[in-house]
C-alpha cells in the first residue's frame, strides 16, 4: 500500500527530473539521433534529399562490391539501425553513431568540395558522442 507521502515525493522527483537541464539536453539529443539516422538512411532508398552515390568517395566505391547505390543501400540500413539503437540503447547507440560519423568524415574528406559536409559531421560527431555521456548519467540508473 502507498502512501500520500511517498507518492507526493515520487511525483516531485519526477518533476525535478524533468526541469534538470542535463537530463533535457539527453531527451534533445536521444530524439534527435534516433530520429535523423532513421530518415537520413530511409532516403538512402528513395534519394528524395540528395543523390546519395555523389557522396561515397570514389576509393571507397572501388573497394564495395556492386554499384554506388547499392552501397548506399548498405548505408541506409545501417543508419536505421544507428538510430534504433540510439532509442533501445543510447550509451551503446551514442557510441555507435559516433563511431560512423567517424567513418562518414574520412569519406567526405577524400572528395573534394565536401569539407564543410564533413566540419558538420564533426559537429554531429561530438553532439553524439555527448548523448552516450549523457545516457552513462541519466539512462543507466532509474529515475528516483
Amino acid at each position: 500500500m502507498s502512501s500520500v507521502t511517498t507518492n507526493t515525493t515520487s511525483a516531485a522527483s519526477r518533476r525535478a527530473v524533468f526541469t534538470d537541464p542535463g537530463y533535457q539536453a539527453f531527451v534533445i539529443l536521444r530524439t534527435g539521433f534516433t530520429v535523423a539516422p532513421i530518415l537520413f538512411g530511409l532516403d538512402k532508398f528513395a534519394n528524395l534529399l540528395v543523390d546519395w552515390p555523389t557522396y561515397l568517395a570514389p576509393w571507397i566505391d572501388n573497394i564495395v562490391p556492386g554499384s554506388a547505390q547499392a552501397a548506399m543501400y548498405a548505408v541506409g540500413a545501417i543508419e536505421i539501425v544507428a538510430g534504433l539503437a540510439v532509442a533501445l540503447a543510447p550509451r551503446f547507440g551514442g557510441w555507435l553513431v559516433a563511431g560512423w560519423l567517424a567513418g562518414i568524415i574520412v569519406n567526405l574528406l577524400t572528395i573534394p568540395g565536401h569539407y564543410d559536409v564533413a566540419l558538420r559531421d564533426f559537429g554531429l560527431l561530438l553532439g553524439a558522442v555527448a548523448l552516450a555521456r549523457l545516457a552513462q548519467r541519466y539512462h543507466a540508473e532509474p529515475q528516483r
